[in-house]
């Protein structure tokens, strides 16, 4: 039971000695995630976010600086004001699926970037139930000249090769790239 007020009487039956059995069935979070079209190997979900505050903000800040993917659910009137406040904080760039009524008569998926997304849906809120699908950050090119002054410069600390592998690799080189330059010898 994401996001959903049922959780406190499944924890109160559960209190009391009672069996809690889960039927297994349609959730809007996955089913919105795999119809969204962007990467769910790793995703993070916000469930509705705070209507203002710290909370929120702090919430839409982590959204925009995700390199993954990010599922939250919306009131439809607080859509368009919930994706222009992505996009303000940086998400704008960020590939969108808006997600309503899935699994009923009118389900619609539209998609495009958060800020293509918070115009479209400033103009007027979308009817029923909503979720938001942020797709991942696109990966920044990674320099592979820069990759290799790096390299050099941990070789000449005297960094071994295996920990220069790894260090490249999380600053976004690929594992072949970072295995070369890591085991380069030195001019």
């Amino acid at each position: 039971m994401l996001s959903d007020p049922g959780s406190r009487i499944v924890s109160g039956a559960i209190e009391a000695g009672m069996d809690v059995v889960a039927i297994p069935g349609a959730s809007a979070l996955l089913a919105a995630l795999s119809a969204a079209g962007f990467g769910a190997e790793r995703f993070t979900f916000f469930g509705f976010l705070a209507r203002r505050g710290r909370e929120r903000t702090e919430a839409l800040a982590e959204i925009a600086a995700s390199a993954h993917t990010c599922v939250l659910y919306e009131a439809p009137g607080r859509v368009g004001a919930t994706l222009g406040e992505l996009a303000a904080g940086g998400g704008g760039a960020r590939p969108c699926a808006v997600a309503r009524e899935l699994t009923k008569k009118f389900e619609e998926f539209r998609r495009g970037t958060v800020a293509d997304l918070a115009g479209h849906y400033g103009e007027a809120g979308p009817r029923g139930e909503v979720v938001i699908v942020v797709g991942p950050r696109a990966e920044e090119a990674v320099d592979e000249d820069e990759l290799s002054r790096r390299a050099e410069q941990m070789r000449n600390e005297g960094v071994p090769p295996r920990e220069i592998v790894a260090r490249l690799v999380e600053v976004g080189a690929s594992r072949n790239v970072a295995y070369r330059l890591g085991h380069e010898k030195a001019p």
